[in-house]
Formats: structure tokens, sequence, C-alpha cells
């Protein structure tokens, strides 16, 4: 059977790894020729440590602003208050040094500049999938999770009056070069730094699995299977492996490899937006909970690609589901909804809402109304 296919290509320059955060990013802002460096950041690491002051060493006199009050799943409020900030700054180039939440909010804030977007209503003109104009203020991503947005063109954004999860997107938002310093994790909680890992292999997973699944994704999705199979096990066991922790940065932005290029996700990734917009339950824990259920409610539609997870992960011939639910365990992370206080009372909601997301009507078994949600959401109850 001949193949077909189209493979996406992002608008990012380059990846830059295991080089000093501030060495990295000096370099890059002089070949960018930027004057205006619009800082956003974890608060926790500007309060807590030196890495934003380094950054800001780094810059000198280009630095103009810093954000750091960007709290998790992004919403909406906040978008706009750094957006309002950077406009106010003249910026020229946003630098992100943080997780995927602050990541995601500088994507959402590069379309607010460049559409004019000045209040939170008003971000209702550029949700996908309207034409939106495109950005003019650059972004670069110093991740400090595993979560891996920055690999992405998609900005997920939080509206607090709905408290749904929407994506604002366009090609141009994906930065235009990440650092990958492991030496920046060293200050990320270990419950979330494992936890986004399990995020970054359910990218993996999905992609592999999907019925779009390509070549190229493949490729890429199961060598950083096998990297964060490897590396979140010794992290857990020594914080100080930086070599593990570079292994997973790596991982992570492998995981990307099929969603950047147009492979879209599964229920897992659906119901997981459902799971942290409504029940503000953060994003790697919905993948530590969902995924094995997930994978084991779709064994019937694609066990060939599952063997192949399997295989990736060190377990040939075992079920994927149930390596999934070993590993997951053995860091450590919640594995059912019971464990975060969901309860089958709100089994309904997150079903009906489901079905509203992207990747659900995507899911390799199809999933044809709320029923079969309903019927993974068992699975994953506890």
């Amino acid at each position: 059977m001949s193949q077909t296919g189209r493979i996406v290509f992002g608008q990012m320059d380059e990846v830059i790894y295991g080089t000093p955060a501030d060495v990295a990013l000096a370099d890059l802002v002089q070949r960018a020729g930027a004057q205006r460096v619009f800082l956003m950041v974890s608060g926790t690491l500007n309060r807590e440590t030196d890495e934003i002051e380094k950054i800001r060493r780094a810059l000198g006199n280009k630095c103009v602003g810093t954000f750091d009050k960007m709290p998790a799943h992004t919403p909406r409020a906040a978008v706009i208050a750094a957006a309002e900030q950077a406009r106010a700054d003249g910026a020229d180039l946003i630098v992100t040094l943080g997780g995927g939440s602050i990541t995601d909010a500088a994507k959402a804030v590069q379309l607010c500049l460049a559409n004019d977007i000045r209040d939170t209503a008003a971000l209702d003109r550029i949700k996908a999938p309207l034409p939106v104009a495109p950005p003019t203020v650059r972004q670069i991503s110093i991740p400090t999770t595993l979560s891996a947005g920055e690999f992405s063109h998609i900005s997920g954004v939080t509206n607090e009056a709905t408290k749904t999860k929407e994506m604002f997107r366009h090609p141009g938002v994906m930065p235009k070069a990440v650092i990958l310093d492991p030496h920046v994790t060293r200050h990320t909680p270990m419950w979330l730094f494992l936890s986004t890992g399990i995020r970054a292999l359910d990218h993996c997973v999905e992609g592999v699995c999907s019925n779009e699944s390509s070549p190229y994704g493949d490729a890429q999705a199961l060598h950083g299977l096998s990297l964060l199979a490897r590396g979140l096990p010794r992290v857990k066991a020594d914080p100080a492996d930086m070599a593990a922790r570079l292994d997973c940065q790596i991982g992570a932005w492998l995981s990307m490899a099929p969603l950047s290029a147009g492979v879209p996700m599964g229920a897992s990734h659906g119901i997981g937006y459902v799971l942290g917009a409504v029940f503000d339950i953060p994003h790697g824990h919905t993948s530590c909970i969902m995924l094995p259920a997930v994978m084991r409610w779709n064994r019937s539609a694609n066990a060939a690609k599952q063997a192949a997870v399997a295989a990736a992960m060190g377990h040939p011939g075992k079920d994927a589901s149930e390596v999934l639910d070993a590993f997951i365990r053995g860091l450590g992370m919640p594995r059912s909804l019971a464990e975060v206080k969901v309860g089958r009372e709100n089994f309904d909601r997150i079903a009906t809402q489901a079905m509203a997301t992207p990747w659900v009507p995507r899911n390799p078994r199809p999933i044809p109304g709320p029923a079969e949600v309903m019927q993974i959401l068992e699975l994953a109850a506890g």
C-alpha cells in the first residue's frame, strides 16, 4: 500500500541544549538584534532564586520589564495584564523562563500585541480558527518543566467565565528559539518535573498511537519515549543528575514532533483539558491519571502501535497500559480520579465537555458521544 502524508514544519529557528541559559540567551538576543527584551518568568524563581537575575545580567540594559504573576492554566485576565505591560514597555522580544503556563501565555501575548487585543472579551476575536494577524514580537523560551508547549504553535488559555481551555493558534507564535538548560530545572518541584515528564510521555504515546501518525513523528516520539522512560526514574533517584535531566528535556522536545507536524492527540489530552480547566488539576497529573485508561480502552483499535510503545519503554511483549500504569506508579504520581478528588458525580459534565475538545473526536478508537468518554472515566475512577 502506498503511503501519503504531509508534514508541517514550525517556524522555530533553533534549539540550544546543554549550554547555560544566560550564555545562550545573550548570544541569541544579539543575533536577533533585539533592543527591548520583556521577561515573562516564574514568580517563585524570581523571588527565591538567582536564575532570573542571571538572565537580567546577561541582557544588561536591553531588559525593559518583567512579568512574574502568571497563574497555572494561563487565565485570560493574566494574559491581558502581561500583554499590556509588554506593550507599555515597548517590547521587541519576549523571553520566558518557567513552566508551560508561562510559555503558553507568551504565545498568546504575541497575538494580543499583533492584533491590538486589550481586554479579555476581545480575545474572542483571535480564538481559533478565526484568522489573525501574525506576531511581530517573537519569543524565546527557557522551559523549567517537561510539558514541551514551547515546541507548539498552539497556546492554551483558560476562559475563567466558562471554565474552558481555549486554543489560540498561529504558526508564528512558535518560539523562534528554545534553550534547554538542565540546571534551571533544579528548582522545579520534583512532583512537577516528573508529572510534566509524563505529560511529554503522553505526547509521545498519543502521537505514535494516532490513526494519523507519520514515520517522521513516530521516529522522534519513540526515541523521546525511551529517553523519558530511562531519564525520569534517574532524576527521581538522584535530583542532581544533570545528564538525566537533559535526557528528559530532549525527550520532551522529541515528544512534540507528531503534534507540531500536525498529528492529532487523543482522548487523554482531550479529557485532560477538561480536568485542568474545570477542576484545576495540573496537566501533568491529568496525563498520569488518564493515559493508561485511554490506552486500555483503545487497545482493540491499535494493538500493534501499543506494542511499539511498550517496546520503546523497555518492555517488549507487555501490555502498554499496564507498562504505563506501573511506570507512573513507580514515580509516585496519582493514578486515579479519586486520588485528585474527582468523583463519579462529575463524570457526565466531564464527558459532555470533552466532546467539544479538539482531540476526543480524533481519538484512534472512535468516540461518537459522551457515553464512550464515560467508559474511559470509569477505567480511571479508582
